[in-house]
């Protein structure tokens, strides 16, 4: 267990990654600081890992309230000085044409995107430097961060914008030893906030050379990598994590009909 007793703050950690990413590192021995907007949510994701509730930290964050940001922060410096890992995994995913869009759902998209990995990222290291840890931040991006989407200008643009974030952390916390990376996770079918069709996940399939979805170790795996001492000379890198499905446009060819007799 290559994270025994190592603390690590996840947010969105009641969403399909989250839960995913909370899953693989409490079987390293990681304790863990899940947040998420709701706390009933994070309750179910806690129990169902069977998680030990004198090491695990329970704390529902607005995202866009710098009050409720500054509450995590002040429970993570409490109850362990601070943190080893900070994963800023929580995002939003929006559909809306950009004549159509309210202002308001455009500032709540680059809040939760952009600004709450800033925030956090800034305090979560100010723990860890005040308290001589060389310490690990991973971003969660994606490969839309390269290709616009249409209906989706506001997402592809945050994460363009974290992965900017992400190298400018990575240059000025160097000298403290901590590192900065970012994930891209593949495409995961099965979000409760975010249906999909069964006919939408099909066609999503066809365009990963790799032929599949992303499954529950792709993403953690990635991050518990980056996170280790084997990847202590990586800083500012993005590593896509998606299959080949960011490489660019993929058609799998047909299958070669059979051959008679």
């Amino acid at each position: 267990m290559q994270f025994q007793d190592k603390t690590m703050v996840i947010t969105g950690a009641a969403g399909i990654f989250g839960s995913w990413i909370a899953a693989y590192f409490a079987k390293e021995g990681a304790r863990l600081c899940l947040s998420d907007i709701r706390m009933d949510t994070l309750e179910k994701v806690a129990a169902d890992l069977d998680l030990d509730p004198k090491t695990t930290l329970l704390h529902a964050t607005e995202l866009t309230s710098d009050d409720s940001m500054l509450e995590l922060v002040d429970l993570v410096r409490r109850e362990w000085q601070a943190p080893d890992i900070l994963v800023n995994n929580a995002g939003i995913y929006t559909r809306f044409s950009l004549l159509d869009m309210a202002l308001s759902d455009w500032d709540r998209v680059f809040g939760v995107n952009l600004r709450a990995p800033f925030v956090l990222s800034r305090e979560m290291a100010k723990l860890m430097i005040a308290d001589g840890r060389k310490g690990s931040i991973i971003n969660i991006s994606s490969g839309a961060s390269r290709k616009m989407n249409q209906n989706s200008v506001p997402y592809c643009t945050s994460k363009t914008a974290v992965e900017r974030l992400s190298k400018g952390f990575a240059m000025e916390l160097a000298h403290h030893g901590i590192r900065v990376n970012v994930v891209e996770p593949g495409f995961a079918p099965g979000s409760e906030v975010s249906a999909l069709s069964e006919e939408y996940v099909a066609n999503m399939l066809k365009n990963i050379p790799l032929g599949r979805a992303s499954g529950p170790e792709d993403a953690p795996g990635a991050i518990a990598y980056l996170c280790s001492e084997q990847a202590g000379f990586i800083t500012g890198a993005v590593l896509s994590v998606d299959g080949g499905n960011s490489i660019g446009n993929y058609k799998r060819p047909e299958a070669a009909p059979a051959k008679a007799g």
